[in-house]
């Protein structure tokens, strides 16, 4: 079984070897964002060395510094804690290192200091025979962080984890991370280990935690933050205020001294302390929390399972405030988390997650929430496969392999994963929930429950389980039309666009392009025997949210003779353009490139009136459940099928439930060639009473009906009359027959 990761991948070649050589010898390059390169240097020494992207970041490491070596023996070389000295161990506090002789405390000075500077600097050590790099707060998690086990292993994924928030901190454009994550990856233990690891070295600042739950976030500050700090070292631990174990601040700061008689009476000088006046606090869940505090740090925990009337998205709204002054970011925000079904907080994540896209930024170079998203997938952090090195497993090893818990892993985490997957499939819930809790892929992150589903759900998620593993992004060309030279009502061509609006996995031959028939004056389209499409409109371009509903457009063939996949979904829009009159245009210039009429709800009508004023009324289909002299005014003057009538929705949602049993999913033929993602997990959430949200299961069911438009025409009611032949009926009874009137 083959597996080619794609978590990171090293980028070469951006910079000139000479300067990079020269910057380094004169210690130039800065910690932060770089923009003439387009990359974050994590580096606090002014040398970089290796450059790796991590989703889509890229990240600038130090340069290899003095490397630890456990041994010359590759295969002994990992990562190992180490022990803290004894001599050290038994000083508990600041006072008590005082009070030892100054031959000691010179003896430990220096060991001291190179623990402060890995803390800030990072951490060399050579692991399976490659020099590897973790940041000063994975050494401080590593090292000095007490976890529910004892000490924490190292993994790889941690590493990356690590480095990507280290980015996060350096850039500051950047509010913090948003973590989609997997079960056990250790989130809760590293965010909290953070915390302490900030707080300890900052003065005057303010940390907090958020979780699902009031209850959730005082069980990660007892459980987590504080014995970690109980823990520290003496000379990382500052002054601390209060119990040693707090229940709902942790305060580093100079404790009020009791003025007694006997000091008053005998002028005692009090020593002068020097604290830190930092604290660490949680706060029940809510949208206002924290609101017109100032926060250095914020530990964000399970903010994919906010359930209502909590709600993580006017929760960040608020949050975001208080991590900055005016434009300048003054704190951070480290938030993580599996997701919940959608309609149980997974929505509000979702949403949070993918507005965090690092290749998604406005002119001022910021995300839409500001936090930059990661995803990790659960092969990189599934326990039980990770060797000694850390590494994950990905495949069954052909040589005898130990995990980092001495147990042999005898099988591939991937193969483990797909035989567990296996064993659910006859129960999607079951399956649903492994998926969210142990996501290979984003999809698989946000999978929803099965319950409320009208249509398939199995067959869909068949289709996009294979999309995902058919490196989908192939089958698929993002793009936008244009018209030739600018000449409208002319040529329309297709142009690549990876911000393209258009999702196309099918393009006609070039005989088959702009055929439009000229019948009486009249535009007609040339290729309505071939497909047809559908569309989902709007009328207004801006809304008082200014959300707003997307116009979405979808394209179906059907069976024909000519050179097309049959019963394909060959186009996909869902996008809202700044204005309605753009993507009025957009809709045309697809009708026109293939040559296809279009179904369209006639209820928003300023689109089919767009197409009836340009002359091209004779591509909007007419409601196929009515004949021509039962249609109204308006039906008959711009085309279109209302969406209020109880049989049409019906009759609608029946065409979509018909397509995905005939044509997505496994089949005996093989799997569907449905490839549009976002029209599959559309269906997967439809719901026939609340259309509104789902535009691309309106679409795309408007084009099934559209290519099928023969199976809803009405039938000519039967009357039977009876027809006078001019014959006489007679009774023949007796001697004479007499007739019957």
């Amino acid at each position: 079984m083959s597996f080619k990761q794609g978590l990171w991948k090293e980028v070469v070649d951006i910079i000139n070897p000479k300067i990079l050589k020269k910057q380094n010898r004169l210690k130039k390059w800065e910690y932060g964002y770089n923009p003439e390169y387009n990359f974050i240097v994590i580096s606090k020494t002014g040398k970089i060395g290796q450059i790796i992207e991590i989703q889509n970041l890229r990240i600038a490491l130090p340069a290899e510094d003095e490397c630890f070596k456990r041994s010359e023996d590759k295969e002994k070389q990992y990562w190992q804690r180490q022990e803290y000295p004894k001599e050290l161990a038994r000083i508990k506090s600041r006072f008590d290192w005082e009070d030892y002789p100054s031959d000691f405390k010179e003896e430990w000075y220096d060991y001291i200091d190179n623990e402060f500077k890995k803390r800030d600097e990072g951490y060399w050590f050579f692991n399976n025979g490659n020099p590897t790099y973790i940041t000063g707060t994975h050494y401080m998690y590593l090292q000095w962080s007490k976890i529910d086990i004892g000490a924490p292993d190292y993994r790889e994924a941690n590493r990356l984890f690590f480095i990507f928030w280290e980015a996060c901190k350096a850039d500051t454009r950047c509010y913090g991370m948003c973590y989609l994550k997997n079960r056990r990856s250790g989130f809760s233990f590293m965010s909290s280990a953070e915390l302490v690891n900030q707080a300890t070295i900052s003065s005057d600042a303010r940390y907090g935690i958020l979780s699902k739950s009031g209850a959730d976030a005082k069980k990660m500050f007892t459980d987590k933050v504080v014995p970690i700090s109980i823990n520290y070292p003496f000379f990382f631990k500052p002054i601390q205020d209060g119990m040693d174990r707090p229940k709902t601040e942790l305060a580093y700061r100079v404790p009020a001294s009791k003025l007694t008689r006997r000091k008053l009476e005998t002028n005692e000088q009090l020593r002068e302390l020097q604290g830190l006046d930092t604290t660490i606090d949680w706060k029940n869940t809510g949208d206002n929390s924290y609101d017109g505090e100032k926060l250095k740090l914020l530990a964000h925990d399970e903010s994919g399972k906010w359930e209502r009337p909590d709600n993580i998205l006017n929760n960040w709204r608020v949050t975001k405030t208080t991590l900055r002054l005016g434009r300048r970011i003054v704190g951070k925000c480290m938030m993580g988390s599996t997701s919940n079904a959608l309609d149980k907080g997974g929505d509000n994540f979702k949403k949070l997650y993918y507005n965090s896209d690092v290749t998604k930024r406005n002119r001022n170079g910021q995300t839409s929430s500001g936090l930059y998203s990661l995803f990790i997938p659960m092969e990189w952090n599934y326990e039980g496969f990770m060797d000694t090195f850390g590494s994950p497993v990905f495949t069954t090893p052909k040589d005898r392999t130990i995990a980092v818990d001495g147990l042999p892993i005898t099988i591939g985490v991937i193969e483990h994963w797909e035989n567990e997957v296996e064993g659910l499939k006859s129960d999607q819930d079951s399956l649903n929930e492994y998926y969210r809790q142990f996501p290979r892929t984003e999809q698989h992150a946000f999978r929803d429950e099965t319950k409320q589903s009208l249509f398939n759900l199995v067959k869909i998620y068949e289709q996009i389980d294979f999309n995902e593993d058919l490196n989908n992004k192939e089958r698929i060309t993002k793009g936008n039309f244009q018209w030739l030279d600018g000449r409208k009502d002319g040529v329309v061509i297709f142009v690549p666009n990876p911000n393209g609006r258009f999702n196309i996995s099918w393009v006609p031959p070039k005989n088959l392009q702009n055929r439009v028939i000229i019948k009486n004056g009249m535009k007609y389209p040339g290729n309505e025997h071939i497909g047809a499409f559908g569309c989902d409109s709007y009328d207004i371009s801006g809304t008082v949210d200014k959300i707003g509903s997307n116009g979405s457009l979808h394209g179906l063939t059907k069976f024909s003779m000519e050179d097309s996949p049959p019963n394909h979904f060959f186009l996909e829009y869902i996008s809202r353009p700044p204005t309605a009159e753009i993507f009025f245009e957009d809709v045309l210039m697809a009708l026109i490139f293939y040559g296809m009429p279009i179904l369209c709800e006639n209820n928003k009508p300023r689109l089919l009136y767009y197409i009836k004023r340009r002359g091209y009324r004779k591509f909007s289909i007419n409601r196929p459940d009515k004949v021509w002299n039962k249609l109204s005014v308006t039906e008959k003057e711009i085309g279109g099928i209302p969406n209020s009538s109880e049989d049409i929705k019906q009759a609608h949602a029946s065409a979509i439930e018909s397509y995905i049993d005939n044509h997505v999913g496994l089949k005996e033929t093989g799997y569907g060639d449905m490839y549009h993602q976002r029209t599959l997990e559309d269906w997967g959430r439809f719901d026939i009473n609340n259309r509104t949200r789902h535009d691309a299961s309106i679409s795309s069911g408007l084009a099934i009906m559209a290519c099928n438009k023969h199976n809803y025409k009405p039938l000519a009611e039967r009357q039977v009359k009876q027809v006078n032949l001019g014959f006489g009926k007679y009774n023949n009874k007796g001697l004479h027959s007499k007739i019957i009137d």
